[in-house]
């Protein structure tokens, strides 16, 4: 079996919503030496984004989409461990969840998908998260990173009043802030105090990877 057929049957397995394949096929690419970064890229994370498509389109709908969220994790499981990371290197943390008012959390798990994949080490709060407990999560972990995801304009509101809370905890220089979601733009991000906002999960993780940089090692202490 070839890397391309077994990337295919990862996507594949995604899509169908099969969990046992999607960890048998990330354990054949371990076998055969597959970069583990692009099984997930290229295989279950891409998996993920046509289910999103499909559910955008009204092609999938949300048992689908949790069928496919529970094959990608089966395989990513298999995965992660094996990503690579520098010696000695500790993994920066990123909070994330669907903001306050928001039950939606496909787009939420794209993006901790790719951020595991680039090294991070994700807290994932879920959905519907009170605004305080970002806050929380990000000095409990010493975050680097906090996410807030929504799918909604209604609860766009809950994202500026999450960046206010951080603020008010003291901790807003500790951590870099990301927002994301549909109805979310640059315009909006820069509104209410975010560091940014990318377009993708893809394009967030590598955001973040860049926004991180600056941070100091003691900041936390």
């Amino acid at each position: 079996m070839e890397q391309n057929e077994v990337i295919s049957n990862l996507t594949d397995a995604v899509v169908n919503g099969k969990k046992d394949d999607a960890i048998a096929f990330a354990e054949k690419a371990l076998e055969l030496g597959i970069d583990p970064y692009l099984a997930v890229i290229e295989g279950l994370a891409k998996g993920m984004e046509i289910m999103g498509e499909k559910y955008d389109k009204k092609e999938a709908y949300m048992p689908q989409l949790m069928m496919a969220s529970n094959a990608m994790y089966g395989g990513m499981n298999i995965l992660t461990p094996h990503l690579k990371k520098e010696d000695g290197e500790k993994s920066a943390v990123v909070i994330i969840g669907s903001v306050e008012g928001d039950v939606h959390d496909i787009g939420k798990n794209l993006v901790k998908t790719m951020m595991t994949a680039n090294g991070f080490e994700a807290v994932d709060l879920g959905k519907d998260v009170e605004i305080n407990d970002f806050a929380q999560a990000a000095i409990d972990h010493q975050a680097d990173v906090i996410s807030l995801s929504t799918l909604m304009t209604s609860t766009m509101d809950n994202m500026e009043a999450t960046i206010k809370h951080i603020h008010d905890q003291g901790i807003r220089d500790k951590v870099k802030i990301l927002i994301g979601g549909a109805p979310v733009t640059q315009a909006f991000a820069d509104e209410v105090g975010a560091d940014g906002t990318a377009t993708d999960a893809m394009e967030a993780a590598k955001l973040a990877k860049e926004l991180i940089i600056g941070l100091t090692a003691d900041r936390w202490n």
